[in-house]
């Protein structure tokens, strides 16, 4: 799969993506009315991208992202 502009990329709830208007990454929470919704990994705002703006978050982002996950899960009560 690739990303980027027209490139028909849509990503699956819960992977992690990248939006190449600033080069966030962010977990994939919904799909909804034409944008795609990110969260950034260990919490916080969510914020909607246009489709033809996300591309897959490539491994090493993907690994940080669910380090990021855990440590913040392992904070939590």
């Amino acid at each position: 799969m690739s990303g980027g502009e027209g490139s028909g990329f849509v990503p699956d709830v819960g992977t992690y993506a990248v939006d190449s208007r600033d080069g966030r990454v962010g977990q994939v929470m919904a799909l909804e009315e034409g944008c795609v919704q990110l969260r950034p990994p260990g919490g916080g705002l969510e914020w909607d991208c246009p489709p033809g703006c996300v591309h897959p978050a490539p491994p090493n982002e993907t690994l940080r992202a669910k380090v990021t996950e855990m440590n913040r899960a392992r904070r939590l009560p």
